[in-house]
């Protein structure tokens, strides 16, 4: 029997939603919005994979399997030319500051320059 699903904290939503290739495909993946998350923690800034679970309020393990997810849809849509939509998931907002002990380069509680 599965466990129960725990939201998991994001600090960024994206502006933009949906990517399309250059071709007419209808064809389509769906990137939810805690694996965005784990990409822009992992591949945006850098981060190990313990950090970003803790940043998550996720286990380190749950962290891998979204990463892995995420990357797998995205070199789907990448290879075979098919859209990216953003959407759902199993998440929060975080509601203050991330707790980052750096700045995050996209953290929605930075101010931009």
């Amino acid at each position: 029997m599965p466990g129960i699903t725990k939201n998991r904290k994001i600090c960024y939503i994206p502006e933009s939603k949906v990517f399309r290739p250059d071709n007419q495909t209808k064809a389509s993946v769906a990137l939810t919005f805690d694996e965005i998350e784990a990409v822009r923690l992992a591949d945006l800034e850098m981060l190990d994979q313990d950090t970003a679970a803790e940043r998550m309020e996720i286990s380190r393990a749950t962290f891998q399997r979204i990463l892995h997810s995420a990357h797998r849809n995205i070199a789907d849509a990448l290879i075979n030319g098919k859209i990216i939509e953003i959407k759902g998931g199993k998440y929060v907002v975080a509601d203050n500051h991330c707790q980052c002990d750096t700045s995050c380069l996209n953290c929605r509680f930075e101010e931009r320059k």
